[in-house]
């Protein structure tokens, strides 16, 4: 790729380029915040309980205690001679260790002397003390088993939904002081007899256990005291060999139970407040269910045995840098999805599907992750996938805007809409379709302008289409072409309507009312005035984009279109001329000046065409009524003209005589009466024979009315006149026996 192409892709991608870090950083910033924290705990703790079912960990079982152990023994609390008793009948199923989750630091006679001498006896039992927290909330642990270093702290961390995701190792509450956990002492316990320790930075059997920091994770600045590891829990509560302390007492359980285990003691009622919510209590489709805090200690001892003896994975995470390159690289694939999606012009439904398609890989890839022990950055993904969709997304959106706007001086907001919207809308090729086409024309208006400077031509063309395109837009009209002074208008492409012809017709007269406007601006600028003539026709035309891959317009391809053009040929000033196929649309509701019958190029046979006068219905629009009176001229004006067929003006001149005069009209009689008038409807060109000022001898344009006169004399009105010619035939009307006002 040469320099020139990488600059223009550069250039084509730089919302690209701008969006994806933008976004990116956004996002993060927002994380540092912490406003992101609860949202990825809950999904940790959606994919925890996605996970499949794990078994049981049979080296671990609990002795639990309920309200039901305590109204068997009829006691509010457990003596000491009852805890003696169950501590010597577990010592007696020879487990590896038995870990007491119960606070017993005060002496409590009678029974203390027998409990004392289970302390003294049992070295495989660990006791527990409170150690975080205000001076008033730590419990201290039992004297004798703190003596022989038999402790451990049960301290568990709540986050702020209160629920525990996080065990400890040990807890420093001074420099010189390091408490293992409850948890890690009965692990390292049952491990030593399976020639297992643990190293100075925690290598344990086969797994290395990393301190938690406080921005691992899901985590935003939070407390990492001490030596803590994310918990790996196995399951729901209730995942462990629970029994009763009355069975154990009533030696109901076998005798070979918690032989080579670890033995759990601990509360599990409810009435005790020993239970905390974990990531497996909360579920939409049932209550919290809390878990008692002995079993999320059997949970951290379980997770500790397993990862050092069977290599189960724990739980990690990456570094922050390698953590914003991920949300990066999510931010640029939606980003980049959706630029390609926009350049297929694809449904919106399909772009969505294509972008939750790209979501569920993002949940698919971080689920996988879970499962292998790595917690990835899933919120933040999601927001930056979104994000940048959604940013692209706007960024077209405010681009299609801008060619909306564009495209809209132009074209119908139908066409473009069709254009940006359709997936079939930037294709070349057409349909065929009933449709009813307009077209208006200035009469003389190309004459005029010969005689003005362009830049005036232009800023009356501006002001006299920006007049007509209001009321086009008004009536729902399609603006396909503006053709010079002329006006080519569709109504019923893009989009049909059953009111297609008659919208079309109302338009037509909305649009002669809107010129005494035009008008009004042309006096104010001192300039003759304008008249326009407007022709529609009803048929079935091929319609959509033509062209070629470099250049397409939204247009209309027809004999119909060429027979539009004819009948707006036969139009003066100020006229509507429908065809018959138009006429046939909405002739219960339109008013007809005058019926003619015309035979139009490229048309087999004579046609009626339909002179309007104006439309009832809902519209109810209707042109005002001129009456043209000419006067007889006391002086004969001597002229010769020649016939105009299209752009082509003949050369056979005829010599006549104006013998009738008004603003508008004229009467002529030819002076060789053995010559033909020109046909009805043609249009001529004029010249005076003797000028007598300088500009009399520019050009006259005229079309031929069909209006009944005597032989060799016809009619015709004016389509444009020299400002030297108006001035000359006011002074003859002035001069006339039928005086009329000048122009």
């Amino acid at each position: 790729m040469d320099i020139e192409k990488l600059k223009n892709v550069l250039w084509q991608g730089q919302s690209l380029w701008i969006t994806t870090p933008l976004i990116t950083l956004a996002v993060i910033l927002i994380r540092f915040t912490g406003l992101l924290q609860s949202w990825e705990w809950g999904v940790f703790d959606q994919y925890m309980r996605w996970r499949p079912l794990e078994q049981s960990d049979n080296r671990i079982v609990i002795v639990g205690i309920d309200e039901q152990d305590l109204e068997n023994l009829q006691q509010a609390n457990i003596s000491d001679q009852v805890l003696a008793e169950l501590l010597n009948k577990l010592k007696s199923r020879q487990p590896r260790a038995i870990g007491l989750d119960i606070y017993r630091n005060l002496p409590s006679p009678p029974g203390t002397p027998a409990l004392e001498q289970v302390y003294k006896t049992t070295p495989n039992l660990i006791g527990i003390q409170k150690v975080v927290g205000e001076s008033h909330e730590r419990v201290k642990p039992p004297p004798i088993l703190e003596e022989k270093g038999q402790v451990g702290a049960n301290d568990l961390l709540v986050d702020a939904d209160n629920k525990v995701r996080r065990g400890l190792f040990y807890i420093n509450p001074t420099e010189e002081t390091i408490i293992y956990s409850f948890s890690l002492y009965l692990a390292l316990l049952y491990l030593d007899q399976e020639g297992i320790s643990a190293t100075d930075d925690f290598q344990i059997g086969k797994a290395k256990f990393q301190a938690f920091e406080s921005n691992d994770g899901g985590y935003v600045r939070a407390d990492s005291g001490g030596y803590q590891i994310l918990i790996n829990y196995l399951g729901r509560p209730g995942h462990f060999d629970v029994v009763s302390m009355t069975d154990i007492l009533e030696d109901k359980v076998p005798q070979e139970w918690g032989r080579d285990r670890i033995i759990l003691v601990g509360y599990i009622g409810e009435s005790f407040k020993d239970s905390f919510m974990t990531p497996y209590s909360s579920d939409l489709l049932s209550l919290p269910e809390p878990m008692s805090g002995v079993e999320i200690h059997g949970h951290i001892i379980s997770q500790i045995l397993q990862a050092a003896t069977n290599n189960r994975p724990l739980f990690q995470s990456w570094s922050e840098w390698e953590e914003w390159l991920w949300i990066l690289m999510w931010s640029t694939v939606g980003a980049t999805l959706t630029w390609k999606l926009q350049s297929y012009n694809l449904l919106p439904i399909q772009r969505i599907i294509f972008i939750l398609i790209a979501t569920g890989i993002l949940f698919a890839i971080t689920y996988l992750a879970f499962l292998y022990g790595w917690w990835l950055p899933v919120v933040p993904s999601f927001l930056a996938l979104t994000g940048s969709t959604a940013a692209i997304t706007a960024y077209f959106a405010h681009t299609a805007g801008e060619i909306r706007k564009i495209f809209g001086r132009y074209i119908n907001d139908e066409v473009v809409s069709t254009i940006l919207e359709s997936p079939e809308g930037l294709k070349l090729g057409g349909e065929r379709k009933k449709i009813t086409i307009f077209t208006s024309d200035l009469r003389g208006f190309t004459a005029t302008s010969e005689r003005l400077p362009p830049e005036e031509v232009v800023k009356i063309l501006n002001f006299y289409l920006e007049c007509m395109a209001d009321e086009i837009t008004k009536y729902q009209g399609t603006i396909d072409e503006f053709m010079g002074d002329g006006i080519l208008v569709l109504f019923g492409a893009p989009t049909a309507r059953k009111d297609d012809a008659a919208r079309a017709v109302a338009c037509a007269i909305a649009m002669q009312l809107a010129m005494v406007k035009v008008n009004a601006q042309m006096k104010e600028w001192k300039l003759p005035p304008l008249e326009m003539g407007i022709g529609i026709n009803t048929g079935v035309v091929v319609v959509g984009n033509i062209g070629s891959e470099k250049r397409t317009k939204y247009g209309v391809v027809g004999n119909q279109v060429n027979l539009t053009y004819r009948i707006e040929s036969y139009t003066t000033g100020g006229e509507i001329i429908i065809s018959e196929a138009t006429y046939q649309e909405v002739k219960s509701i339109v008013l007809v000046d005058d019926v003619m019958k015309v035979t139009p190029k490229g048309v087999k046979g004579a046609t009626n065409v339909y002179k309007i006068a104006g439309i009832e219905s809902d519209h109810n629009l209707f042109l005002p009524k001129i009456e043209e009176k000419l006067c007889h001229l006391s002086e004969s004006v001597v002229i010769e003209y020649v016939v105009v067929d299209g752009k082509d003006v003949g050369n056979t001149f005829v010599k006549g005589t104006v013998i009738k005069l008004s603003n508008r009209d004229a009467e002529i009689c030819l002076v060789e009466h053995i010559q033909e008038p020109p046909s009805r409807l043609s249009n001529i060109k004029i010249n005076l024979c003797h000028p007598q000022a300088e500009g009399e001898n520019e050009d006259i344009y005229a079309k031929v009315l069909d209006k009944e006169c005597q032989s060799g004399h016809f009619y015709i009105r004016f389509t444009a006149k020299p400002p030297a010619v108006v001035k000359r035939f006011n002074n003859l009307m002035k001069n006339s026996q039928d005086h009329q006002s000048p122009l």
